[in-house]
């Protein structure tokens, strides 16, 4: 038998009522890093459409494929109708409830999605949410998976070197190898090798630029000690890891 995460939250003594389901998503504003940032609540509130006609909120960010992590249930209190000369949103109210802080940010959810939709009724998919796994702490970024596991998005390698998160330098910095840095934007790869006193940490000589051309990597990068870069062939290599475009200062 498996079990369901609304289970666990029915056992936390937790009455969700009329509730939505959110399965959070999105490339150029990752919400997976918004939750990491502790600003999950303010980017979950931004919405271009009335999505949250419910009484409370289920919140789900995809891991990948078909794990999600849970990362708390929210009360609506209510929404705000907010326009500009160039655009219009909707600003919703919120409340985190409180009780759950045991398994907000641990509790890995399977659920196969096999259409586009982000808002489920709850009565209809609540079933269907099934306990993978509940991790031992809440995750975070400061976890370093392991070598072998290392695919990072532009967003999640910012956060780590903003950070400056010790586990993943320290990771890094203690390696020397080949690595693949792609441009999303464009889909053009290039093969790095780094083989200096850093490592494959970034340094103080490189910085991370979203979405940007290849011109910067025109420039001979013989000035940063143990760092090089050549185009490669897309075909030649279809993975995808750290997708970053290094920039010389």
């Amino acid at each position: 038998m498996c079990l369901q995460l609304c289970d666990l939250i029915k056992l936390a003594g937790i009455d969700l009522g009329g509730f939505k389901i959110h399965l959070a998503t999105g490339s150029q504003s990752p919400p997976l890093i918004a939750y990491f940032d502790g600003k999950f609540k303010e980017w979950q509130e931004y919405q271009t459409r009335r999505n949250f006609q419910c009484e409370t909120v289920v919140s789900l960010i995809q891991l990948h494929a078909d794990k999600w992590l849970f990362v708390g249930v929210w009360k609506i209190n209510g929404v705000s109708r907010r326009m500009t000369p160039q655009k219009s949103w909707f600003e919703y109210a919120t409340t985190e409830v409180e009780g759950l802080e045991h398994l907000a940010g641990r509790v890995v959810v399977q659920f196969a999605r096999s259409f586009r939709a982000s808002y489920l009724h709850g009565s209809r998919y609540a079933e269907r949410l099934v306990v993978a796994q509940i991790l031992e702490d809440k995750m975070s970024m400061a976890d370093f998976p392991g070598y072998s596991s290392v695919l990072l998005s532009f967003d999640q390698l910012r956060h780590i070197v903003d950070r400056n998160l010790e586990a993943w330098r320290a990771a890094l910095k203690s390696v020397a190898g080949i690595y693949l840095v792609s441009d999303a934007s464009c889909g053009k790869l290039y093969v790095g090798s780094a083989y200096g006193t850093d490592g494959i940490s970034p340094g103080p000589d490189i910085s991370l630029v979203p979405g940007g051309s290849a011109g910067p990597l025109k420039k001979t990068n013989a000035e940063v000690p143990g760092k090089s870069l050549r185009p490669t062939s897309r075909s030649r290599l279809p993975c995808q890891c750290f997708p970053f475009v290094p920039r010389l200062s």
